[in-house]
């Protein structure tokens, strides 16, 4: 299902290093981009349990997770559902293509 809005390019493929998250601040938007290898996800950048940076946590390309650092919440990078407490409500999650190297996001 594709989401209508804004198609924006946040970056470059090689700018994100494989099993690593960065922070994006886009039109408003505070993205976390995530890279597992060649799989990009986009989620909203702020926890839900407190307003810390999710791409300065760690991740887990096993689980398919991002933890924030502050409080150790874990978060899906494809529904964005907190999967451990202390977080209980998701963070938004955005569709991401990439297309000719560039990490293009929709934002609603």
């Amino acid at each position: 299902m594709s989401v209508s809005g804004t198609t924006v390019t946040v970056c470059r493929l090689e700018d994100l290093k494989p099993r690593s998250a960065r922070r994006f601040d886009v039109a408003g938007h505070r993205l976390a981009v995530i890279r597992f290898d060649d799989d990009v996800y986009v989620i909203g950048d702020r926890c839900s349990h407190a307003d810390y940076s999710l791409a300065e946590g760690e991740i887990d390309s096993d689980e398919g997770t991002i933890e924030c650092w502050k409080h150790g919440s874990t978060f899906s990078v494809t529904t964005g559902e907190a999967t451990c407490l202390p977080a209980t409500k998701p963070v938004p999650v955005y569709e991401v293509s990439v297309v000719d190297g560039e990490v293009r996001v929709v934002l609603p």
